[in-house]
């Protein structure tokens, strides 16, 4: 492995121009394939295997398209809310009068069908304080135009003024995720780490570019395949904040190597070409990590997880190969350019290479530190981790909606009004889908089943069945008595599924419980589900690899332990702040409420990925001083030498991307963004940089051992590029030959 990267480093750095440009094509072609695709489509979420999913299914088989209860065909829906002032009533006359006007204002825009009216609908609430007017539209969401949007706010605007509160609920006054600004806060603290890591532009430059070249034809070609893959917007925005966040790292990393290398004394070809061999082996193992871990949601059986953990996979392999390509043909065009001030003069690099290698940093003190008091260390990173994921036991998965955003929108005041004027479980109706296709009275049977879940403890109200053209099946909603995030609400889908035997033994149809609550539900339990399946997996694949990297057992199997510690110290620290609301408001949580059902499976995928890029990145630095003849607590000492300051920075990098994110206003981005920030930065600074060190000076030569048998099998991979390290230590030690470049070089 090593001496094929050193090859390729080589290579690209002698064909700089020719490798520069094939990657500007790739992105020049890209950016205009995706600018001639359609549009990505819309958002959907579908949950094959679940009673919810079926459901659906079968509404869009036996309804034409169009027909009531064909929810896919509709257009963007409105719920216009009404709130009668205290002691007032919205029948009375001068209440509805206003109501009505607004209504007859609203039903007359362009692209709007209909406007209920409220009092023919049975939409007023028994005390008469509440009323609310469903609003249909012709188009979606997105495709209203800001004119009737503007109208439409006019029109509750009016009604406010007449003295009635007035909130609107549904997508198509909602306020859109804020951000933009946030997230470039990330990328700019990024590059005042790598200046202050290199003390050079360009080499601070350099991974940004490459990072950005590398994102850029990852994102343009998800979006090219979005149209014909059925790709969401949400999959290329997983795909540019890993790509960006890896890309950087991957970059650094083999722009820190190539540094050290002229620091020794090679010339910049050479030095290259060693630092893709060594760093390039690094980066292409880590990069195979982070590619396990996001292919792995594909067995989770969700089909978004799917596409965003494929693409992004996809776009880390890009990054991997724009690292091992690109940088060094970069380093080609700035071979000197990228090192600090002090080191571009060649006449004394010679020189200070021995100083170079034996000067003392913080990295070396503090993994001293760690090997006189391994034990201590240990017992202390532990316990701080085990304390911080004590919230994640109380984890409450759900889904968000209109209840979770800020009281400060249009859509969580509606929410709560109609809560409060219809009952709670009025924003999360049930849809029960009654299959009476096999009865001889299908009419008697679906009436039945009415009456049947109507008497269902739990259930405070029924809707009128809806029929099909062949009059064999039917729709209607149940109200739950508690809203739509209450145990309680899950507990009441499970026992009308656990009675549907004894109804269709009475009825002679079958019924399925569906509609977003059953939905999220559902999703909830297939996530959990798959959680342990998709851990075994990815860390299983993950085990075998390392074992190969680093001709260890043990090794391996503390990195595993190790990230299973991140993980669960980042879900409690998640649990606390948007579950508990702690610290909510000093990060602007307006809302706390259940975790997304999807985040804790998206965030294992993620951050096992970037937990083994560190294990590798730190621990084949150490294990390379451990080849080279050093004791085993020596090479700690030697590898944090030389890799802790890069890993540091990398960690800061990545986390400054992701808390980029916790800055806008979507409450489950602002989730996302945290979790993967507090996840990198305890598995990077507490895992990676105190609990290895003190397991490899407690493991000692153990450590780097395995049983005969394992040796004979295991194939020998030289990640740590020992033999290009070893051929080139005589180059290095003849000053001669380290001033004279391998080629002309500008």
């Amino acid at each position: 492995m090593a001496a094929f990267l050193d090859r390729l480093g080589r290579l690209a750095f002698r064909r700089r121009w020719r490798v520069l440009a094939v990657w500007v094509v790739a992105l020049v072609a890209a950016g205009m394939a995706s600018a001639l695709a359609p549009a990505a489509p819309d958002a959907s979420y579908s949950m094959p295997g679940t009673e919810s999913q079926r459901a659906f299914d079968l509404i869009e088989e036996r309804f034409p398209a169009g027909s009531t209860g064909s929810a896919a065909s509709e257009g963007a829906s409105a719920k216009l809310v009404f709130v009668a002032p205290e002691g007032q009533k919205v029948t009375d006359q001068a209440n509805r009068a206003v109501i009505d006007e607004v209504l007859g204002k609203v039903a007359g825009l362009d692209q709007v069908v209909r406007a209920a009216d409220p009092y023919g609908t049975d939409a007023v609430s028994k005390d008469g304080s509440t009323a609310y007017a469903s609003v249909t539209f012709d188009v979606k969401a997105k495709d209203v135009d800001d004119a009737v949007k503007q109208d439409l706010e006019q029109a509750v605007a009016e009604g406010r003024g007449a003295g009635l509160t007035v909130e609107v609920g549904g997508s198509v006054l909602a306020t859109q995720p804020s951000g933009g600004a946030t997230e470039l806060v990330g990328v700019v603290v990024a590059a005042v780490v790598l200046l202050i890591t290199f003390s050079s532009l360009a080499a601070a430059g350099l991974p940004l570019l490459t990072a950005l070249i590398g994102v850029g034809i990852g994102a343009a070609t998800i979006m090219a395949l979005s149209s014909a893959l059925g790709l969401s917007s949400a999959t290329s925005t997983l795909a540019m904040m890993l790509g960006l966040a890896v890309g950087i790292d991957y970059a650094m990393f083999i722009v820190s190597r190539y540094r050290e290398e002229r620091a020794r004394g090679l010339a910049p070809q050479d030095a290259a070409g060693v630092a893709v061999g060594t760093a390039g082996s690094s980066v292409v193992f880590a990069g195979l990590t982070v590619v396990i871990g996001l292919a792995g949601l594909s067995v989770v059986g969700i089909p978004t997880l799917t596409q965003m953990g494929l693409a992004a996979a996809g776009t880390v392999a890009l990054s991997v190969l724009v690292a091992v390509t690109l940088v060094p043909a970069l380093l080609g065009i700035f071979p000197r350019a990228a090192l600090a001030r002090s080191e571009r003069r060649p006449a004394r690099r010679g020189a200070r290479s021995g100083a170079v290698e034996g000067k003392a940093n913080l990295g070396s003190r503090w993994a001293r530190l760690v090997v006189r008091r391994p034990l201590l260390v240990l017992l202390a990173g532990v316990a701080t981790l085990g304390v911080v994921a004590l919230p994640a036991a109380q984890l409450h998965l759900g889904t968000a909606g209109d209840g979770s955003k800020p009281t400060s929108t249009t859509e969580r005041r509606a929410y709560d009004a109609l809560a409060y004027g219809f009952g709670p479980g009025f924003n999360g109706p049930l849809t029960i889908v009654v299959d009476a296709k096999s009865a001889q009275d299908p009419k008697s049977a679906v009436e039945a089943s009415v009456q049947e879940i109507s008497a269902v403890d739990g259930v405070v109200s029924v809707s009128e069945a809806r029929f099909n053209t062949a009059g064999d099946t039917a729709i209607f909603s149940a109200t739950p008595a508690t809203d739509p995030q209450d145990e309680r609400t899950s507990e009441l889908i499970h026992a009308l599924r656990d009675d549907r035997p004894t109804t269709e033994k009475t009825t002679g149809a079958t019924f399925m419980v569906s509609g977003s609550t059953a939905g999220n539900i559902d999703s909830d339990q297939k996530v959990q589900g798959a959680l342990i399946p998709y851990l075994g997996l990815v860390v299983g694949l993950a085990f075998l690899l390392l074992l190969i990297v680093f001709r260890s057992v043990l090794v391996p199997l503390k990195a595993a332990l190790g990230f299973l510690l991140s993980v669960l110290a980042a879900l409690g620290a998640v649990v606390a702040v948007f579950q508990w609301g702690w610290l909510a408001g000093l990060l602007g949580v307006h809302q706390t409420g259940p975790i997304m059902n999807t985040m804790p499976i998206v965030m294992v995928g993620i951050v096992f990925g970037l937990a083994m890029d560190y294990q590798v990145f730190l621990v084949t630095r150490i294990r390379e001083a451990h080849l080279e003849g050093e004791r085993p607590g020596q090479a700690i000492v030697s590898g944090f030498n030389h890799s802790a300051r890069v890993v540091a920075a990398a960690a800061v990098i990545m986390i400054s991307v992701f808390s980029g994110f916790i800055g806008v206003s979507e409450p489950m981005i602002k989730m996302i963004g945290f979790g993967l920030a507090t996840a990198v930065l305890f598995d990077a600074l507490v895992v990676r940089m105190t609990i290895v060190p003190a397991v490899l000076a407690l493991l000692g030569e153990r450590a780097w051992t395995m049983s005969r048998w394992l040796e004979r099998i295991v194939p020998r991979v030289d990640v740590e590029g020992h033999t290009l390290t070893r051929e080139t230590d005589t180059a290095a030690a003849t000053p001669g030959e380290a001033e004279r470049p391998s080629l002309p070089v500008r």
